[in-house]
């Protein structure tokens, strides 16, 4: 493959840096995968961090429209070493074979704001007063009930719980904060390609049929709705 992409801005490539390192650092050998339509100046960059059960997005912007459609899967470790911060760009490497996940993607639109969402501070708190109790019940436990599959089990029970009054599971809001995406936004707003950019979206939670999406500033992570049939493998496939 090997095109250049140019970033809107030092900032954007900063980012998707960012993002690629925190899926790095959770699995050395992650995949992504990339979309942007031509004539569209944005990249999509889709992962999975493991554990989490989520699909996380992160939206780049272009310094210009793209010629031609870009959809494939690459290595994400690759991607990160491409990214070159000071020019604002990327060098899009050659593809990879895509694991399951690659083709299962959230929809493109029909997308609802959903009440109840608490703000980020609350959001952040929930996420700090889980780990918190995770690592008191751990420490709590007998040696002999300190195993793997008794943490495994502490962990479902912490992580599934619902915020507020949304059906939204604490391991989104988990893996939102461990990815970057809930940190405070930028006082300034910089500058786009052909002037001002608009003021970023706040966080909100969306909803799309089967699936819920939690909106912020730096990126979304997706994921189905619970009680629905069940992880991102029931979802439909789309071509890679």
């Amino acid at each position: 493959m090997n095109d250049r992409l140019h970033c809107a801005d030092s900032g954007e490539a900063a980012d998707l840096a960012a993002f690629l390192g925190r899926l790095v650092h959770y699995d050395r050998a992650a995949a992504v995968r990339l979309q942007a339509a031509a004539g569209g100046g944005a990249l999509a960059v889709f992962g999975r961090p493991p554990s989490f059960e989520v699909l996380a997005v992160r939206t780049v912007r272009l310094a210009a429209p793209v010629g031609t459609p870009l959809d494939l899967t690459v290595s994400a470790g690759e991607l990160l070493e491409a990214v070159d911060e000071g020019a604002a760009s990327v060098v899009v490497p050659d593809p990879v074979t895509g694991p399951p996940w690659a083709g299962v993607l959230p929809p493109r639109g029909g997308w609802e704001p959903v009440a109840g969402l608490p703000g980020p501070e609350a959001m952040r708190a929930a996420v700090a007063g889980a780990i918190a109790e995770f690592r008191a019940r751990d420490e709590a436990l007998p040696p002999q009930h300190r195993t793997r599959s008794e943490r495994d089990r502490i962990g479902r029970e912490i992580w599934s719980r619902t915020l507020g009054d949304t059906e939204l599971p604490l391991r989104a809001v988990h893996a939102a904060q461990s990815l970057g995406f809930l940190r405070p936004v930028r006082s300034s707003v910089p500058a786009g390609p052909t002037g001002p950019t608009a003021a970023p979206a706040p966080v909100a939670l969306l909803a799309s049929g089967g699936w819920l999406r939690l909106r912020t500033p730096y990126g979304s992570v997706a994921m189905r709705r619970p009680g629905g049939t069940g992880g991102l493998g029931a979802l439909l496939v789309r071509p890679v």
